[in-house]
């Protein structure tokens, strides 16, 4: 257990750097806004991404499991299908177009691991319960 906690913790810290150091880009460099222009969206989405990215890291590291845990990680997963849709679909070259996939399967690493963990401390928590009864 103690193999999957640790990989568990390195594939879902870095996933959340990656998205913290993206939504800062966001805030703090000009050239995301023309990204994003170039990508055809408003520029307010870039910044309501940003909050977005933010406030999902926060629950993504928030010690809570079940299944709002879920759309947390439905949320990022939407978004980097989403992202690599808009660079292929925007002609940009395929290191953007696969970038987001990478995260992805970070991303899907870390929701199994975190099933994995959820289903062996269960039956430890319910075993505990009965027995303190």
């Amino acid at each position: 257990m103690k193999k999957l906690k640790i990989t568990y913790w390195i594939t879902t810290g870095f996933f959340s750097a990656m998205m913290l150091f993206s939504a800062t880009m966001y805030f703090t460099n000009p050239q995301m806004a023309q990204t994003f222009e170039h990508l055809g969206f408003p520029d307010y989405f870039r910044i309501e991404l940003g909050i977005g990215k933010i406030i999902g890291v926060l629950l993504l590291l928030a010690p809570f499991t079940g299944r709002f845990k879920e759309w947390v990680y439905a949320g990022f997963t939407i978004n980097m299908i989403s992202a690599s849709i808009a660079h292929s679909a925007a002609g940009d070259p395929i290191s953007a177009i696969l970038t987001p996939l990478v995260l992805l399967g970070v991303l899907a690493v870390s929701y199994v691991l975190l099933q994995k963990l959820n289903e062996e401390i269960e039956p430890e928590f319910i075993e505990q319960l009965v027995t303190s009864s």
